[in-house]
């Protein structure tokens, strides 16, 4: 039996900046232009049995504008009237207002269980498009004919971060939060299908919260139980808890707790919760029992809030901040109050196309997926991962067995300064890495240029050394009250969509 090889990403320290201090504010206005749509984007709301957090990323965050990376400042969206509609810009000061390039044969609102319709250009001469009812287009500019010539079903439990196939088509790259495993065609799938109903209706075994001192732990309890049902067992570092003589949750609790002042009771609502008193006061717990995946844990709104303020000191408010207030260089000491947004660890893994088997994976841990870029349109699309405070830009290459992911590019602090945005929905980056950018639900776009050298010359009083490059973080706000479905960006302009219009930020006026 084959085994794949665990494999780690190689950091190019040059690419780091340890002594960057945060982003500027600057007020230098942003070009900014509106186009109205004739008809609202084709958007795929939740339904009332799509409630769960897997839901909200398939459909919720769902990214409704396609950029054509081999025509750069050319985007794609489809409306409701199942048309493709085109926007590629030629002069900031002649926008037309997006074309008609292709119409869905199929009726979208007819379907109630569509999904997203998407588009990806697969080449410079045709393109692949999917209604989100089960069909699939191929759509080329050429005399070439094209067929699926093969067909699997790849399965997981989560929604993936990044799917992407290799460009000789030899292999498959995804970034995800549960692995995925491929199904033959033809295979009998019905001993699968009461697992995956179970999966769909399971709710977690318990839930808890947390504060700087202790633990809230609930549990439901299976109707007509009673005190004598439960047993609850504390000790320093372990948690035994008993239902009806099941075990029903027993391991290493993450740090230790006070056992005698640790508790539980029953409330009238028929739940059992248990209430445990931390040892080291402060310490925020990244899970209740170490390697227990059964339970979820609920994020005080106060705590998010409190924390989302200490970290604004990365971007800065005022123009030219006090140099006399010193603004110490991130490091990664700071990552605990950044760090209480912690999701479950991802694994990047790489699947073989001909035998279908796992031949690479990278437990990622703590290093958040972020977003994805294509750099170059004839490369796989690279992947952004948070590092300590820093967002690292990856770029996978198949050809290379040995190191098939480079770094190329590093965001100063973007990994940190994200976390403080409560309200973030989407990323992005200039192919050129020389801006990145994410925009909130409502109206809010943030800007993060690279570090570009100073015309006047300043020094940090606190080091007595010369500051030679400043890095600026710019805002933009919309005027709109639609939520924000599409988010792109080029080396000069970033695109955004909503319900019903079209904005272009003027980013780069070098050119």
């Amino acid at each position: 039996m084959e085994v794949a090889a665990n494999c780690s990403l190689r950091v190019k320290r040059p690419l780091l900046d340890p002594r960057f201090e945060g982003y500027k504010l600057s007020l230098e206005p942003l070009p900014c232009y509106q186009l109205e749509l004739d008809a609202a984007v084709a958007e795929v709301k939740l339904r009332d049995d799509q409630y769960t957090l897997e839901h909200m990323h398939a459909f919720g965050m769902y990214n409704y504008l396609h950029c054509d990376s081999w025509y750069q400042d050319s985007v794609y969206y489809i409306d409701n009237l199942g048309r493709v509609m085109n926007l590629t810009v030629m002069l900031d000061t002649a926008l037309g207002k997006p074309r008609e390039v292709f119409r869905l044969p199929t009726d979208l609102t007819a379907c109630d269980n569509r999904l997203c319709a998407s588009v990806h250009f697969t080449s410079s001469t045709w393109v692949t498009l999917s209604d989100g009812t089960g069909r699939l287009y191929l759509i080329g500019t050429d005399t070439n004919k094209y067929e699926i010539i093969k067909h699997d079903t790849l399965r997981g439990k989560s929604v993936p971060h990044y799917a992407a196939i290799e460009p000789d088509g030899k292999g498959l790259m995804i970034v995800s939060y549960k692995s995925f495993t491929f199904v033959h065609t033809g295979q009998d799938l019905e001993e699968n299908k009461n697992e995956t109903m179970s999966e769909k209706i399971k709710e977690p075994l318990y839930y808890w919260q947390q504060t700087e001192d202790d633990l809230t732990v609930t549990v439901r309890l299976p109707e007509g139980s009673s005190k004598e049902d439960i047993q609850v067992q504390f000790l320093p570092e372990h948690i035994n808890i008993v239902l009806k003589g099941q075990r029903f949750l027993e391991g290493n609790l993450y740090s230790s707790i006070d056992q005698e002042s640790s508790t539980w009771i029953i409330k009238e609502n028929n739940s059992l919760e248990i209430f445990l008193t931390k040892k080291n006061e402060g310490l925020t717990w990244p899970e209740l029992v170490v390697g227990d995946k059964q339970g979820e844990f609920i994020r005080d709104s106060a705590q998010c809030a409190a924390i989302a303020e200490r970290l604004m000191h990365l971007t800065s408010e005022e123009l030219n901040p006090n140099p006399d207030k010193e603004k110490p260089p991130c490091n990664a000491q700071e990552l605990e109050e950044c760090d209480i947004f912690f999701e479950e660890s991802s694994s990047l893994c790489r699947f073989d196309g001909s035998s279908l088997k796992t031949t690479h994976v990278v437990n990622l841990g703590s290093n958040q997926y972020l977003f994805s870029v294509i750099v170059d349109p004839k490369e796989m699309p690279c992947f952004c991962l948070r590092h300590d405070v820093d967002a690292l830009l990856w770029q996978p290459h198949s050809s290379k067995q040995e190191d098939m992911w480079e770094h190329i590019a590093t965001f100063n602090a973007l990994g940190y300064v994200q976390a403080s945005k409560r309200d973030k929905k989407f990323f992005a980056c200039a192919p050129n890495y020389s801006y990145a950018a994410l925009c909130e639900c409502l109206r809010r776009v943030f800007i993060y240029r690279q570090p570009t050298p100073m015309s006047t010359v300043l020094y940090n009083r606190k080091e007595g050394r010369q500051v030679g490059q400043v890095a600026k973080q710019q805002v933009a706000s919309l005027e709109t009250n639609d939520p924000i479905l599409g988010f792109q960006a080029t080396n000069e302009r970033l695109f955004v969509l909503t319900t019903k219009n079209l904005f272009l930020i003027k980013v780069n006026t070098e050119n």
